[in-house]
């Protein structure tokens, strides 16, 4: 193994320790799915009281998967996790998690909650279907940052998804390229 090799190697398996680490206490390891459910409950409390426009998305929408807290942790190469619940008509249907990767100049971790919106019945359907279902472009994102207030636009209601994130703790610096999956699991 040459000396660059060993380099990489050393600081890919590095850059895998805190985001292993930074996923504890994020859900991952607690098999219960009334712990996922009282971390929705809290999260969707919060959200409703700190943006209490979100309460009109709920409405419209076919089903909500929220994800009470994402942890990301990167130098280099990162990655994230996360579990949360589906919920259609207020009622938990499933249970999924998300995982997230990335590549790119960065370091840092953070954490954040995301509430991700169907506003149609077809979105719904086709992220239900499809397990593995990625985050693409047909997903409008409305993000608080640093205090802003969090709006929701017609445009934006109009989207077959739209995703809330908030509650962002952390730091975390670059430019990647990183993709996030959904996947179905049994708590």
């Amino acid at each position: 193994m040459s000396q660059l090799t060993r380099r990489a190697f050393t600081l890919s398996a590095l850059a895998a320790v805190p985001a292993v680490a930074a996923c504890s206490g994020n859900g991952y390891g607690n098999n219960g799915a009334a712990t996922i459910d009282a971390r929705v409950d809290a999260t969707l409390a919060q959200m409703y009281s700190d943006y209490p426009q979100t309460r009109d998305l709920a409405a419209k929408s076919a089903g909500m998967l929220v994800m009470p807290l994402l942890t990301e942790a990167g130098l280099g190469l990162g990655g994230g996790y996360g579990r949360g619940a589906l919920r259609v008509g207020g009622a938990t249907v499933d249970y999924y998690s998300a995982t997230r990767a990335s590549a790119g100049l960065q370091i840092g971790a953070q954490q954040y909650a995301h509430v991700l919106f169907f506003m149609t019945e077809d979105a719904l359907q086709d992220f239900r279907i499809n397990d593995g279902w990625a985050a693409a472009a047909d997903a409008d994102i409305v993000f608080n940052n640093l205090g802003e207030n969090l709006r929701a636009e017609t445009t934006t209601s109009m989207a077959p998804v739209v995703a809330v994130i908030f509650a962002q703790a952390g730091l975390r610096v670059g430019a990647t390229i990183e993709g996030l999956k959904y996947s179905r699991i049994i708590p």
